[in-house]
């Protein structure tokens, strides 16, 4: 026996385990394996319910969306796997780890964008909501609706300020005063059918009388005045 021999036989060998020791240790194997064994049927189990579930709500038709319970992610993503299957279309709400819960849609009727803001914030969307944020709507596009046509109005008004010389009286009076405004609007104020000289103006004023006789009078002016031009050109 060499030198080596002799201090491998001087160790202690490692101790061997007790048959408690082996049983304790299979049956620890065994719950692992069993646990690992429950989950997946237990997750088989969750499958199978949701695919009967987003089956019986295609068939229905009738309902706007199916909601599930707020739960893991694990079981959020087999919502998801079934349903996108399914050709469905799946939406995710709520705190992750908190209360984040799934909804799932018709392909071809997804949820509005007050639902999915409603639901983002945190809140309930059902019809009494819905039937909230409809009327919201309707008294935010009649307030539109009334504030352009009291832009329509104040347009109309100008436009009739700016032909009666109104608006050019307000628009000045700061620079020149509101007497000389005033005067200046008068004074250029635009007539329709005249320009801006004021129609009564252009209007004869003499009687029927006068007329004639100013066109006599004219007249015998100019006879006078070729008489002249006559008479003239025979002295020279």
């Amino acid at each position: 026996m060499d030198l080596l021999d002799s201090i491998l036989n001087s160790m202690q060998k490692p101790p061997t385990a007790s048959e408690a020791q082996k049983n304790a240790m299979r049956k620890q194997k065994e719950a692992i394996e069993n646990r690992q064994k429950e989950e997946r049927n237990m997750i088989n189990r969750f499958r199978k319910r949701v695919e009967e579930k987003i089956s019986n709500f295609i068939k229905d038709g009738t309902k706007p969306h199916i909601q599930f319970e707020p739960m893991e992610q694990m079981y959020r993503s087999i919502i998801r796997e079934v349903s996108e299957i399914a050709g469905l279309q799946v939406f995710s709400f709520g705190q992750e780890g908190v209360d984040r819960y799934s909804v799932v849609y018709l392909k071809d009727n997804g949820p509005s964008e007050d639902e999915l803001t409603v639901r983002r914030a945190g809140g309930v969307w059902n019809e009494d909501k819905a039937a909230e944020m409809a009327l919201a709507h309707f008294e935010k596009r009649k307030q539109a609706a009334i504030d352009l046509e009291e832009e329509k109005n104040r347009k109309r008004k100008r436009g009739k300020e700016e032909l009666s010389g109104t608006f050019y009286k307000q628009k000045y009076a700061h620079l020149i005063g509101q007497e000389a405004a005033i005067d200046a609007a008068q004074k250029t104020g635009v007539n329709k059918s005249y320009g801006e000289v004021p129609s009564e103006n252009k209007k004869d004023q003499r009687s029927i009388e006068q007329t004639m006789a100013d066109i006599k009078a004219k007249k015998m002016k100019k006879a006078e005045t070729e008489k002249r031009d006559a008479d003239s050109g025979e002295q020279i």
